[in-house]
């Protein structure tokens, strides 16, 4: 799951878009980008979007303590969306209230339990970044955890994320740290922030690139034209196919070998496991 577009849950133009976007995961947002009066006509409009996905559709409800969730989930579960991302998420206790709650709806709507996943946005509050550690066997619905500098600027009164370079600051390298070691402590997968400036086509690639290398599996966006570069960033490369090729293939010519020579390089074990990892990512996507 490399690219998650978020797309306004109230907006019949975008919504109708959804339908032909390449993004693995469609966002249905019924957050931010929502006016609070508008979220009862959001509702419908995206139980009925969701069944002309050709693809995943997610769903961005309202943080647990809103008040909001919950009628959130009742007006779109009934279309079985793939996964409901969660956001102000601050520990992996949020993820099981929300996995009991998806629960009794499942039920509700005849859908196979456990069929409902749970992306959770993790670093949105102060609280938050003190409980990146605690996701791990908090519900097998988790499936991945994203950062977001946004809201968490705002909690800690930051007057910038970025400095002069455009690269994040120390506050916020740190969430976004604390994050993709969260999300890999827990088994799931890594996901990093948006960019906000979309026509910066430049630095975008740029982001996604040191995301990629970082150990980030995907991004999200906030604009049709990032989800190609999305896409392209968390795709291995032929090069990169190759080498884990032939890492596998050489310690699958030497079993009990705990190092192999190739190419000049001694490899080890840790090599074999990344290698492997690649190359299942590499049958998703290609």
């Amino acid at each position: 799951m490399r690219s998650w577009l978020f797309i306004p849950g109230d907006s019949e133009k975008k919504l109708a878009k959804a339908a032909t976007s390449p993004a693995d995961i469609i966002i249905f947002d019924l957050e931010d980008s929502v006016a609070e009066a508008r979220k009862p006509v959001a509702r419908d409009m995206v139980r009925e979007a969701i069944a002309n996905v050709p693809g995943r559709a997610a769903v961005r409800i309202n943080p647990l303590t809103s008040g909001l969730a919950d009628d959130d989930l009742a007006g779109v579960m009934a279309a079985g969306p793939d996964i409901i991302v969660l956001p102000k998420s601050e520990r992996g206790a949020d993820v099981a209230d929300l996995s009991v709650r998806l629960a009794v709806l499942e039920a509700q709507h005849g859908l196979d339990d456990g069929a409902t996943k749970i992306m959770a946005i993790a670093t949105e509050t102060a609280p938050a970044l003190f409980g990146l550690g605690s996701y791990g066997g908090a519900s097998q619905r988790l499936t991945g955890m994203a950062w977001g500098a946004e809201d968490l600027s705002t909690v800690l009164g930051a007057v910038r994320t970025r400095d002069a370079a455009g690269e994040w600051t120390h506050t916020f390298q740190l969430a976004r740290t604390l994050c993709l070691a969260g999300a890999v402590a827990a088994g799931v997968q890594p996901i990093d922030t948006i960019y906000a400036d979309f026509r910066d086509a430049e630095g975008f690639a740029a982001d996604c690139a040191a995301a990629a290398a970082d150990g980030f599996l995907g991004k999200m966006a906030i604009h049709p034209a990032q989800v190609e570069p999305i896409n392209a960033a968390f795709t291995p490369t032929d090069a990169a196919i190759a080498e884990a090729q032939a890492i596998v293939d050489a310690f699958a010519a030497a079993p009990d070998a705990g190092t192999i020579g190739l190419d000049g390089r001694m490899i080890d074990r840790p090599h074999l496991v990344k290698a492997e990892a690649l190359l299942a990512r590499a049958k998703a996507y290609i």
